[in-house]
């Protein structure tokens, strides 16, 4: 499909808008792991982690999803935040291949209680995550509301 489809009349296609949820959420959630980690309270870490799991595994299968039914879209915004834009864009997707591979490491860790190479691969991890959740939020952004601002003003 072309990217025309990729909005409706009044704004973005409801899929993307919720994967730009849910992406949001996860950092929350990834954030709130950390800090209860540093506060030594290991359930609430282990719950905000499973939670911020959970939910970048919806988050696949609704961008996944979306991408199947409505293919991709196009930069559209300003001139001069082109390269930012890629620049983010492709260290997103980068990471974002690794999100998965180190994820499903920290839980094998956890899960066997190596708690010394779940910490170290955990500082690893969790910078990266964090990146791929906010940059996911900033790109929605970029391609879904800089492009209607640049034409309003």
């Amino acid at each position: 499909m072309t990217s025309a489809c990729l909005a409706t009349a009044t704004g973005p296609h409801p899929l993307a808008t919720v994967n730009a949820a849910l992406n949001s959420i996860a950092a929350v959630l990834l954030v709130a792991g950390w800090v209860f980690i540093l506060r030594g309270n290991w359930r609430a870490h282990r719950a905000a982690m499973v939670a911020a799991f959970a939910t970048s595994a919806v988050f696949l299968v609704c961008y996944l999803t979306y991408h199947w039914l409505e293919g991709s879209r196009k930069y559209a915004g300003p001139e001069s935040l082109r390269i930012a834009y890629y620049v983010i864009l492709l260290t997103h997707v980068v990471l974002a291949a690794a999100v998965p591979i180190l994820a499903f490491r920290m839980f094998f860790l956890a899960w066997k209680g190596r708690w010394e190479a779940h910490r170290r691969l955990g500082r690893v991890t969790m910078p990266i995550w964090l990146y791929v959740s906010v940059t996911g939020v900033v790109i929605y952004f970029m391609l879904y509301h800089l492009p209607s601002q640049a034409v309003a003003v």
